[in-house]
């Protein structure tokens, strides 16, 4: 297959436009093509060549409409409810799970890609945000892919579930929406689950994985915070409170029941208020 080269390139003179750069991102199909364009956007970032256009729509653009969220062929995508459950025990089980996480954070580029180009009109650093979360979940993906190589499989092996992109369907038309449901529920909920994953790898003798699974969670940290803070943004804009704002997202999008155990740390370093925290405590 012809590799297709990125608009943007470390050795031109030109200035680079984010937003729009992060369109082309976003609709790129094949795996390590999109990894490689953010590894290679990032390295445009940082010669200082590259300027937003905060107003700039895209929502008619005929890329947007037609080609994103450009992901690969595989994994075979199915309901959560179909995807096979494996015992977490067996080498299997754990490429498994591995796999889900990995297929996470393919996800999560494409969601940080989608949140900047999606929504127009915003301060500046909210463009910056994304990107940011962009490049370091590009980076998680990598550790992930790496290591399932490593151990004998890839991504796309196993099937897989929607939810995540699901979720950023229905919050499309909304800011708040799209921040409270998936920054602020479903990886926050990532939150939870990486220690609970991080000791099963290590009782199996998979230090590598726990180590992964170590860095992601202090990653995530950052990118939940980074959501909560768009989330106070837009309901300062709407004058609603947040936290009773937030209950009604929650109803409005049917979001997952949270279930213990919780990440009381980690969720009070991502900036959710107490009040919110105490109600976890309390299931």
């Amino acid at each position: 297959m012809t590799q297709v080269l990125p608009p943007f390139d470390v050795h031109s003179t030109h200035s680079v436009e984010l937003r729009e750069a992060a369109l082309w991102i976003l609709a790129v199909k094949d795996v390590g093509e999109k990894i490689k364009a953010c590894e290679t956007l990032q390295m445009v970032v940082k010669s200082g060549r590259v300027h937003v256009e905060v107003e700039r729509a895209f929502l008619d653009n005929e890329v947007f409409l037609q080609h994103t969220p450009g992901r690969p062929a595989r994994p075979e995508l199915l309901s959560a409810l179909d995807v096979p459950r494996r015992r977490s025990n067996t080498l299997e089980g754990r490429l498994a799970n591995l796999h889900a996480l990995t297929h996470i954070e393919f996800n999560a580029i494409n969601l940080a890609l989608d949140a900047m180009v999606r929504f127009s009109g915003l301060p500046e650093a909210y463009y910056w945000d994304w990107w940011t979360v962009a490049v370091e979940e590009a980076y998680h993906f990598t550790l992930l892919r790496n290591h399932l190589q490593k151990l004998g499989a890839d991504y796309g092996d196993f099937a897989a579930h929607n939810g995540l992109w699901e979720m950023a369907e229905k919050t499309k038309d909304s800011l708040g929406d799209r921040m409270a449901m998936v920054p602020r529920t479903l990886e926050a909920r990532g939150l939870d689950a990486c220690p609970v994953m991080r000791d099963k790898l290590a009782a199996q003798g998979d230090e590598r994985g726990a180590e992964i699974i170590d860095i992601i969670l202090r990653d995530e940290i950052g990118h939940v915070a980074i959501g909560n803070r768009w989330f106070l943004f837009a309901c300062e804009q709407n004058s609603v409170h947040p936290v009773m704002h937030y209950k009604v997202l929650a109803e409005r999008h049917n979001a997952p029941r949270l279930r213990p155990p919780f990440n009381i740390a980690a969720r009070r370093a991502a900036g959710f208020f107490e009040e919110e925290l105490q109600a976890l405590a309390d299931l």
